[in-house]
């Protein structure tokens, strides 16, 4: 199997940690990982912010970059979704417009293949005890898109739960935005601030060290709204909780 890590703009800007992480992980599980340098942004900021006709030749490039791969592996649920559910509709969308099936056939190969990171370990390997050891107290937020666009339901709690030494503790309003949502934190500060409040609050009555996802913007946020409050806990992405070990623990 040749599997390629579409790291993210956001997770190579500001979060490499992460990424190597993933590789650590699946290299000790037995998966040869190759990072394709030609890699850029996969649209999703521009398709967002109602920029579609921009975002089409990002998207024309992560199948040009990823196509001759068996599977794709992102640790971004968001990312992972603009691949899967929205280039099927910028597809769609272009033919319907007049413009043909090109757009379509281009985008279909990649669509299939690419998994975040816990559909693949959990759906593609088969395991759930990655062979991890993570001694802290931890809960889990659901991110939107993996919530609701990816449909990863119980995959990252699994293999959360095999990991030696850890304890996960259940999220009250786990299904509730953290408020993020990209442009959403900048256009409407004031709201996302407030929904990122209550998260931490609900995060912090469940006395965990550790709040974790499968997604660093929606940790970032989370993050930095836990730093203004002052509550002492830590974001921490799945990938580098799976990553630890007895012999090398994560900090």
């Amino acid at each position: 199997m040749r599997v390629a890590l579409f790291l993210t703009c956001v997770n190579d800007t500001l979060y490499p940690g992460t990424g190597r992480a993933v590789v650590k992980l699946l290299t000790r599980l037995g998966v040869d990982v190759d990072f394709p340098e030609a890699q850029t942004c996969c649209g999703q900021a521009h398709y967002n912010t109602g920029y579609r006709h921009e975002a089409e030749p990002l998207a024309r490039h992560f199948a040009d970059v990823f196509r001759g791969y068996d599977a794709i592996v992102t640790p971004s649920g968001s990312c992972g979704a603009m691949v899967r559910e929205l280039y099927p509709r910028m597809g769609e969308r272009a033919r319907s417009e007049g413009r043909g099936n090109g757009l379509a056939t281009v985008l279909a190969p990649v669509v299939p293949k690419t998994y975040e990171l816990t559909e693949f370990l959990v759906d593609v390997l088969e395991v759930t005890d990655v062979g991890a050891y993570y001694p802290h107290r931890v809960t889990y937020h659901p991110t939107c898109h993996g919530l609701r666009s990816l449909g990863l339901g119980e995959r990252p709690s699994r293999l959360l739960r095999a990991v030696k030494g850890l304890e996960l503790v259940e999220l009250p309003g786990a299904d509730e935005c953290c408020g993020f949502g990209g442009t959403f934190a900048l256009k409407n500060a004031d709201v996302s601030a407030a929904m990122g409040a209550d998260k931490v609050r609900n995060a912090e009555s469940t006395g965990a060290e550790v709040l974790c996802a499968a997604d660093n913007s929606c940790l970032m946020h989370i993050g930095g709204t836990m730093t203004r409050l002052r509550t002492g806990m830590r974001p921490v992405h799945i990938a580098e909780i799976l990553a630890s070990t007895e012999e090398d623990p994560a900090v």
